[in-house]
C-alpha cells in the first residue's frame, strides 16, 4: 500500500460508501444486524491490508480487535478499539512502523482507540482490573502473529487469573454498581441504551460470563451446552437486534456515537420507525413502550441466566443446602425452588402460591433460576378460567392481607418481573412499560405503581417511622390497610386507554372488589380513592389552603375522617413515587397542612361564621403568646394589627404573624426586608414591608427570578397606611439563602424602585434542554366563587425562565392587583393560581373586558416565547 493522497482518498471513499449504503438500507427496512456485520467485515479487510503493507513480515506482533469491535459490533459512530500485542517493546523499527500504521488509519477516517502491550503487561493489567480482562476475552486476531495472540489468551484465561467464581463475583458487583447509577430501574425518562438496566451491557454481561465459564465464543453455544433454551436464545437475539436498530438510528440522527435516548431523539426515532399517534397514545409513547418492554425482557433474562451461572459455579465448590418448605416448595441455598418440574402444569394455582410462600418466609432471597424458567413457561396457564377460580382470588387477596403488608412489595415486584401480575390482572398488562412523555412522571406506569405500594408499605416499617411520622401514625390506625395497598395498585391502572384514567380505574377497582368478594363499603372505598387520588395534591398545590372556604369545600368532598386518612396516605405515597427528585419538604408541608386543616374542619360543625370567628380568635391568641417574650409593647402590637385585614389573620399561621410583627415593629414601621429559613418545609420566606407602589410584585418577582430563586407562594397585602406587606416563599431545601446571597436579595429588594422592568424582561435566559422538547397547550381560566371576594385566575402553560415576572407585568398592565399567588410546577408545565382584584379591591367585572385583556396579553406573551 502506498501511503499517498490517492490511497487515503480511496479508503475513505470505501468507508463513506459503506456508511451511505448502510444508512440507505437501514432507512428502508430498519434492520441493523446485517449492516453491523457488513461494516465489521469491511474494517477487518482494511485493517488486514494495512497491517500487511506497513508492518514488516514475520514481526513478533499481532493486530487484535477489542471491545465492541472485538464482539463484531460496529455501529455508524462506533470507535475501532485495537490492541497491538508485541513481544519486544524496544523494537524501534516496529515502533516506527506502528506509528505509520496508526497515522494512516486516522487519515482514512477510522476513529481508532488503541493500546500497545507486551504479554507481561497484558497479564499484569488484567490481574489488577476486571475491565481489562473482560476486554481481552472479547478480542479477535485480525493480522500478525497468531501464536502471540493465543499465548495472550492463555495467560489471561481462567486457569491463570480470574477463575470463574472470582470473575463472576466481580462482574456481578460491577453490574450492580452500573444499575445503581441508573436508579436500578429500566424506566428512566432518558435511558442509556448501552448502560442502563435492560440495555446492551446486560446482554454483554451474559456473554462475558458464558465465555469465562464455558469458553463460548457466541451466545448460541449456550444452547448447545443446554444452558439456555432455543426460545430463550431467540428472545435474546431479538432483544439485541432491537437495541442495535435504536443505536444505529441514534448514531445516524446525531452524527456521532450517542447512546442516550434523549427526549429530542425519542420523537425523531418514533417517526423514523413508523409509529403514529392514535386516539390514546402519542407516537413517541408507543416507541418508548416498545423499548421499555424490550429492556424488561433483557432484565428478566439477565437475572435468570446470571443466577443459573451462579448456581452452576457455586455447585462446583459448595454443597447445596436444601430445606423443605412444604409439599410443593423447598429452599435451595436460600432460593425458593419447585423440585417437581411439572408442578405448575399440574397445579397452576402454585404460580400464585409461590409468592404467598415467599411473603411468609422473608429469609428467602429469591426464586431459583430453574423455577423462574418454569414460571416463564407456564404463566400462560393464568387464563380467564384461572382468574375465575375462587381459590385463586382468595390467594391473591391473602398476598395483600399479610400481616402489616410484610413482604408485599417484594411479592408484587417479583410477580411483575416474572409476568404473573399482568397475567392475573389483564388491565395491569396495559401499563407494563407504558411511559408518559413529560418531565413529571419519572418512571413507566407499572414501575411507578409498585413504588406507590412500596411507599405505603414503608409507612408501617418501624425503621422508616422517622421519614413521615404523621403517615406512620395514621396507618397504624387503619382498620383495613390492604384496601390502601389495593388502591395504590389500581390508581393508575387505566392509563393509556383514553378518557379519564381516574374514572376508568375506579370502575376497574370496583369490579375487582366485587369479583374478590370484598364488602360493598370496602370496594367503594378503593374505587373512591382511585377516582380522587389526584384531588388532594391538586388542592394543596393549586389552591389557597389557608382559605377556610377551600378547606370546607375539600372537607365536603372527602366526607369523613376515614376517607381523609386513606386519601392522605395514598397522596403522599403517589407524589413521592411520581418523581422522587421533584418531591420536597415544601410539598410535604402543604399536604400535611391540608390534612390537618381538613381534619379539624371535619370535627367541627357546619356554622361557617362561627368557624371563622373561632379561627380568628385562636390565631390572635397564639400569635400574641409567641410575642410575649419579645421587647414589644402589647399596645403597639394591637395598634399594628388593627391596620391589617381580617384575611391576613385567616390565611397566615401564628408563627408567620409573630415574625412579621416583631420584624416590622422593630424597624419602627419604616420598611424592612427580612428572610427566615423554614427547614422543616425546605423553603425560605422573604418578608417585604415597604411603601406600596405600582408593579411592586412584578418588580420583586423579576428580581427573585434573576437571582434564580423559585417562588412557590406569594401573599400580598396593603395595610391601612398604604404599606405593602408581602411574603414570598422560595424553595431552599439546604438553607442556602443565607449569608452573602441573603444580603444580595435584601439589597436588591430594598432598592426595588430602581428596577427597570423593560431592561430586566428583555433579558432572555436559555430554556433548559429538556423543557424545549415539550409543547403545552396554554389554558387560562377565571373562577368567580360567590364565597370569595376576589377572582381566581388559573394559568396552565409550559414552564420557562422568567414566566412569573412576565405574568406579573401583564396583570399590572391590565389594571389588576394580586392578593395571593400559588405557584405549582408539574414536570414541564406550570399551573399558577392568582387571587386578583380591581384597583378598588373588588372582583373583576362580569363584562369580561379585564379578563379579555389578561387572556389576550398572556396568550401573546406566551406564543412569542
Amino acid at each position: 500500500m502506498n501511503n499517498s493522497t490517492d490511497s487515503i482518498a480511496d479508503y475513505r471513499r470505501q468507508l463513506a460508501d459503506n456508511l451511505a449504503a448502510s444508512i440507505e438500507a437501514f432507512n428502508h427496512d430498519h434492520d441493523a444486524a446485517p449492516l453491523v456485520r457488513s461494516r465489521v467485515a469491511l474494517v477487518d479487510s482494511l485493517l488486514h491490508q494495512a497491517w500487511q503493507q506497513f508492518i514488516p513480515a514475520h514481526s513478533k506482533a499481532s493486530l487484535i480487535a477489542a471491545g465492541g469491535y472485538g464482539r463484531t459490533e460496529l455501529l455508524p459512530g462506533s470507535d475501532i478499539d485495537l490492541l497491538i500485542l508485541w513481544q519486544d517493546e524496544n523494537d524501534h523499527l516496529l515502533q516506527q512502523a506502528l506509528e505509520s500504521l496508526l497515522t494512516f488509519l486516522w487519515d482514512i477516517g477510522l476513529q481508532v482507540g488503541h493500546s500497545v502491550r507486551t504479554l507481561q503487561q497484558c497479564r499484569e493489567e488484567a490481574e489488577n482490573d476486571i475491565t481489562v480482562v473482560t476486554n481481552l476475552m472479547e478480542t479477535r486476531l485480525l493480522a500478525g502473529d497468531s501464536i502471540l495472540f493465543e499465548k495472550m489468551l492463555e495467560i489471561t484465561g481462567p486457569d491463570n487469573i480470574w477463575p470463574c467464581d472470582r470473575f463472576f463475583a466481580a462482574k456481578l458487583k460491577e453490574q450492580a454498581a452500573r444499575h445503581a447509577r441508573y436508579d436500578d430501574t429500566i424506566s428512566t425518562l432518558e435511558p442509556n441504551i448501552k448502560e442502563s438496566p435492560g440495555g446492551l451491557r446486560d446482554l454483554h454481561m451474559i456473554g462475558w460470563v458464558a465465555k469465562r465459564y464455558f469458553g463460548a465464543a457466541q451466545l448460541s453455544e449456550l444452547v448447545t451446552h443446554r444452558f439456555i433454551t432455543r426460545s430463550e436464545y431467540n428472545s435474546l437475539l431479538q432483544a439485541q437486534n432491537l437495541l442495535w436498530n435504536i443505536r444505529f438510528a441514534l448514531h445516524t440522527v446525531t452524527g456521532k456515537q450517542e447512546d442516550r435516548l434523549l427526549f429530542e431523539h425519542q420523537r425523531t426515532l418514533a417517526v423514523q420507525f413508523g409509529y403514529q399517534q392514535d386516539e390514546h397514545n402519542l407516537a413517541v409513547e408507543q416507541f418508548m413502550r416498545a423499548y421499555y418492554k424490550n429492556a424488561l425482557l433483557i432484565n428478566r433474562l439477565n437475572g435468570m441466566l446470571l443466577q443459573l451461572f451462579e448456581e452452576a459455579i457455586l455447585a462446583r465448590s459448595q454443597q447445596q443446602e436444601i430445606i423443605d418448605i412444604d409439599e410443593d416448595f423447598q429452599s435451595v441455598n436460600g432460593f425458593i425452588s419447585a423440585p417437581d418440574s411439572h408442578l405448575f402444569s399440574n397445579n397452576p394455582l402454585a404460580l400464585l402460591r409461590l409468592f404467598k410462600v415467599m411473603e411468609s418466609h422473608p429469609e428467602i432471597k429469591g426464586v431459583r433460576a430453574e423455577t423462574v424458567r418454569l414460571i416463564r413457561n407456564n404463566r400462560h396457564r393464568i387464563d380467564s378460567d384461572f382468574r375465575q377460580r375462587a381459590d385463586a382470588r382468595q390467594l391473591f387477596m391473602q398476598i395483600f392481607r399479610q400481616a402489616n403488608g410484610q413482604g408485599l412489595t417484594h411479592a408484587l415486584r417479583r410477580m411483575n418481573q416474572f409476568g404473573i401480575l399482568a397475567a392475573y390482572l389483564p388491565a395491569f398488562a396495559n401499563i407494563v412499560g407504558r411511559m408518559q412523555y413529560d418531565l413529571f412522571h419519572r418512571y413507566t406506569v407499572d414501575v411507578h405503581t409498585l413504588f406507590v405500594v412500596r411507599n405505603l408499605r414503608r409507612f408501617v416499617v418501624p425503621e422508616h417511622f422517622d421519614e413521615f411520622p404523621l403517615c406512620s401514625d395514621i396507618i397504624q390506625q387503619l382498620d383495613k390497610p390492604e384496601l390502601l395497598y389495593l388502591a395504590g395498585l389500581f390508581h393508575d391502572i387505566a392509563k393509556g386507554r383514553g378518557g379519564d384514567h381516574s374514572t376508568l380505574g375506579e370502575q376497574d377497582a370496583i369490579d375487582f372488589g366485587i369479583a374478590h368478594g370484598l364488602p360493598e363499603a370496602d370496594y367503594h372505598l378503593i374505587g373512591w380513592l382511585v377516582r380522587e387520588h389526584l384531588n388532594m395534591s391538586m388542592t394543596a398545590q393549586q389552591k389557597d389552603i389557608a382559605d377556610p372556604v377551600v378547606i370546607q369545600a375539600f372537607a365536603q368532598k372527602v366526607g369523613d375522617q376515614r376517607h381523609l386518612d386513606y386519601l392522605y396516605l395514598l397522596t403522599v405515597a403517589d407524589a413521592r413515587a411520581t418523581n422522587p427528585k421533584r418531591w420536597n419538604s415544601w410539598k410535604d408541608s402543604l399536604l400535611k397542612a391540608l390534612y390537618q386543616a381538613t381534619s379539624k374542619m371535619l370535627a367541627m360543625n357546619n356554622d361557617d361564621q362561627a368557624h371563622t370567628d373561632s379561627q380568628l380568635a385562636e390565631t390572635h391568641r397564639k400569635a400574641a403568646r409567641l410575642l410575649e417574650n419579645s421587647s414589644l409593647q402589647p399596645s403597639d402590637i394591637s395598634a399594628f394589627w388593627l391596620t391589617l385585614s381580617e384575611d391576613y389573620f385567616l390565611y397566615s399561621q401564628p408563627e408567620r404573624i409573630a415574625w412579621h410583627t416583631e420584624t416590622i415593629l422593630q424597624a419602627n414601621l419604616q420598611g424592612v426586608i427580612s428572610i427566615r429559613h423554614l427547614a422543616a418545609s425546605g423553603v425560605s420566606e422573604i418578608l417585604q414591608f415597604t411603601s406600596d407602589q405600582p408593579g411592586l410584585f412584578c418588580k420583586s418577582a423579576t428580581v427573585l427570578d434573576q437571582l434564580r430563586l423559585a417562588i412557590v407562594e406569594a401573599r400580598l397585602l396593603v395595610t391601612d397606611q398604604n404599606f405593602a406587606l408581602n411574603s414570598y416563599t422560595v424553595l431552599d431545601p439546604e438553607g442556602l439563602l443565607q449569608g452573602i446571597q441573603a444580603k444580595e436579595v435584601i439589597e436588591k429588594l430594598n432598592h426595588i424602585e430602581q428596577v427597570d422592568l423593560q431592561a430586566y424582561q428583555s433579558i432572555q435566559r436559555r430554556i433548559p434542554r429538556q423543557l424545549q422538547q415539550f409543547q403545552s397547550n396554554t389554558r387560562i381560566s377565571f373562577e368567580q366563587d360567590p364565597a370569595c371576594s376576589s377572582t381566581l385566575l388559573v394559568i396552565k402553560t409550559a414552564d420557562r425562565p422568567g414566566l412569573l415576572a412576565h405574568i406579573g407585568r401583564i396583570l399590572l398592565d391590565c389594571n389588576t392587583l394580586i392578593q395571593n399567588a400559588s405557584i405549582s410546577t408539574i414536570g414541564a408545565e406550570v399551573e399558577d393560581s392568582f387571587q386578583i382584584v380591581t384597583h378598588k379591591g373588588d372582583k373583576l367585572p362580569a363584562d369580561g373586558e379585564t379578563m379579555n385583556c389578561i387572556r389576550d396579553h398572556l396568550m401573546q406573551e406566551i406564543s412569542n416565547k
